[in-house]
């Protein structure tokens, strides 16, 4: 337990990634709604946005709207998504509200990253080089490296730690040329596949590699094992991570429909304030904001805590008893 971090830093990408993977439309003012009420619990980054072709991601056809519609936090950090130039220069016109900031962005598995970008490697390092050369021509920085599908792919099977360290060398690379600073290596279990132990081994063998850069972890409930795995990683001393309340979204380009998105939001925060770890978040707050985005996308979240509740009333219960 000596390694555990003192505190933890969430990025609550639930609206971003929820929203874009919901069968139905959702009405603007609810995708602000929820915002709003994220804001209100502690969370000090929320991905409030996507910016991508509407046509692919139906979801985010409002993007401009959400980002106009909602009313910043003080203290609080809002951060979009976006994968081109058009992205970027629409992310661009909401600068006064949204922290930019780049990444580079590879797959461990070349069958995932043809999938969901497109490309075999090579060809994603070419447009990651054409990236960063539009990013540092709008003068916005490039800090973070980004590799999905980590620990395995759904139409390629398991990812070795040494070909996932591969893909990452061939990003470190690109940004050495580019002139780019990597603060951070977001290490990203796309469609579910890690396990505690992949995680342990996976974790050390980045850190041992790239002993100057931050790691996060981006995790993916598929199987139920997130919580599992961010115990792992917080072992390790990992302090960054991913989640999105009620465990809402996934992976659109996983062709695995239905399955839990991301880490829940409530299940990290309890796991991290169980084990001592400060997080600043208010739990009961994130509950209430849980029920909301289940209310809005009309069907049942995967997240445990959201039945379940937390512990503070029956603490309190048995304390006066």
């Amino acid at each position: 337990m000596s390694d555990l971090p003192k505190s933890v830093d969430i990025t609550e990408e639930g609206p971003r990634e929820g929203f874009q993977i919901e069968p139905g439309p959702i009405p603007t003012e609810r995708k602000v709604a929820l915002i709003h009420a994220l804001s209100e619990t502690g969370l000090r980054r929320i991905q409030v946005a996507s910016f991508v072709n509407p046509k692919m991601v139906p979801g985010w056809a409002d993007a401009e709207d959400v980002v106009a519609g909602f009313t910043p936090r003080p203290g609080v950090e809002y951060i979009a998504l976006w994968f081109n130039p058009a992205g970027l220069r629409r992310t661009l016109a909401f600068r006064d509200r949204l922290t930019v900031k780049g990444s580079i962005t590879v797959s461990a598995s070349e069958a995932f990253s043809q999938r969901n970008l497109n490309r075999d490697h090579a060809g994603q390092l070419e447009a990651m080089r054409k990236h960063v050369a539009v990013h540092q021509a709008e003068g916005v920085p490039v800090t973070r490296i980004s590799l999905m599908a980590s620990f395995g792919c759904n139409f390629s099977g398991d990812v070795t730690v040494p070909q996932a360290l591969s893909a990452l060398a061939d990003a470190m690379a690109l940004a050495d040329e580019t002139g780019c600073a990597i603060e951070k290596i977001s290490i990203a279990d796309s469609m579910g596949w890690a396990n505690a132990a992949h995680v342990e081994r996976l974790v050390g063998a980045v850190r041992e590699r790239y002993p100057a850069q931050r790691i996060g972890l981006h995790l993916h409930d598929t199987r139920g094992m997130a919580v599992a795995c961010a115990y792992a990683g917080l072992r390790l001393g990992v302090r960054e991570f991913d989640a999105a309340v009620g465990g809402l979204g996934g992976c659109p380009f996983a062709a695995h429909p239905g399955a839990p998105g991301n880490i829940a939001t409530e299940e990290l925060v309890f796991l991290c304030e169980e084990l001592g770890v400060p997080t600043g978040v208010d739990v009961e707050a994130l509950l209430a904001a849980s029920a909301l985005a289940e209310e809005i996308v009309g069907h049942r979240l995967p997240s445990a805590m959201l039945r379940g509740g937390g512990l503070g009333s029956y603490r309190a219960k048995a304390r006066a008893a």
